[in-house]
């Protein structure tokens, strides 16, 4: 995809195949950048979380600057969305690029264990240093880093036990940030999710905006679902005519003229999804779409694989 201005698109069937920019960086996001780069003197380990489905695109290239010389945890949250042979292989890759790395699904707890123990682990130095100085018991303070919508405050919750920070199934819920002590040796900030002023790589922005760290209200849905509909007829083939009961020649077909709008059509067709009239609604059926593959009704799917950064 090609830029243009953020927030122009068209409605109905007039917006798709348009070019258009996926790009979103709030005001808000600056004054959290600041925020975090004023306490990071006060942090042992920076916990970054990021989305299993997209590991790399998900990771703010602003925090390795910000985290370096301190040790640094990885948390493949969502796990349970995401394609189980692509994050063993996404663990694989970032534990030879010096980090530890956990893959969780935040909302049920799997994994809580494993993060205390990579914990432990990581400011094992940090530690013992304090034992010689004579320093018992301080405890790691850890900052808790990610996009937006990634789950650290549903993380944060999970690990806790308990309500500690605020949640929500939209980007942009924690503003400030939150000093939160879980156990006399562990003391977490939450953090605001940020992004980066600028996507490099426009695939990056589509993949962002396709798990849910932008705002929906200012993208065309209609144009990421076609997105959508491309990597799947390529990656997962089979998965969309079995959820939609559409035909397996439609998927085979994607790559030609409106190969994907074509698809799109016909599960607005399938789902009965129309204005007023009989004109079918598009947009309702990219909605749909989206949904499904963001509540993991679509199936366990991950949109890049490790090969991707190590080009």
């Amino acid at each position: 995809m090609v830029p243009h201005g953020i927030g122009q698109q068209s409605d109905g069937i007039d917006g798709i195949g348009e070019i258009m920019t996926y790009q979103w960086y709030p005001g808000h996001m600056t004054k959290a950048k600041r925020m975090m780069q004023e306490n990071i003197k006060l942090i042992d380990l920076v916990i970054e979380l990021v989305d299993a489905r997209i590991p790399l695109s998900s990771r703010n290239p602003d925090i390795d600057e910000l985290g370096k010389n301190k040790a640094r945890l990885i948390l493949l949250n969502k796990s349970d969305l995401a394609d189980e042979r692509q994050t063993k292989q996404w663990q694989e890759y970032f534990e030879k690029k010096g980090y530890f790395v956990v893959a969780l699904n935040s909302r049920n707890r799997n994994g809580m264990k494993a993060i205390n123990a990579a914990v432990a682990e990581s400011c094992k130095e940090k530690i013992e240093r304090d034992r010689k100085r004579g320093i018992m018991n301080r405890p790691v303070r850890a900052m808790v880093v990610g996009i937006p919508n990634v789950g650290k405050s549903t993380f944060i919750n999970s690990f806790a036990g308990k309500a500690c920070a605020k949640t929500g199934n939209k980007p942009g819920v924690t503003k400030g940030k939150q000093w939160i002590r879980l156990s006399k040796t562990l003391e977490l900030l939450d953090t605001p999710g940020i992004l980066w002023p600028k996507f490099e790589d426009q695939q990056v922005g589509v993949r962002l905006a396709l798990i849910g760290s932008m705002n929906d209200e200012i993208l065309n849905v209609e144009e990421m679902s076609l997105e959508l509909i491309g990597f799947l007829c390529e990656e997962y083939k089979g998965l969309l005519a079995k959820r939609f009961d559409i035909a397996v020649e439609l998927e085979e077909d994607v790559h030609e003229e409106n190969g994907a709008l074509k698809i799109l059509t016909e599960i607005a067709n399938v789902r009965k999804c129309f204005k007023k009239g009989d004109e079918l609604d598009l947009r309702k059926a990219a909605h749909l779409l989206l949904d499904d593959f963001r509540s993991g009704k679509l199936g366990r799917i991950t949109l890049e694989k490790p090969e991707i950064s190590e080009g």
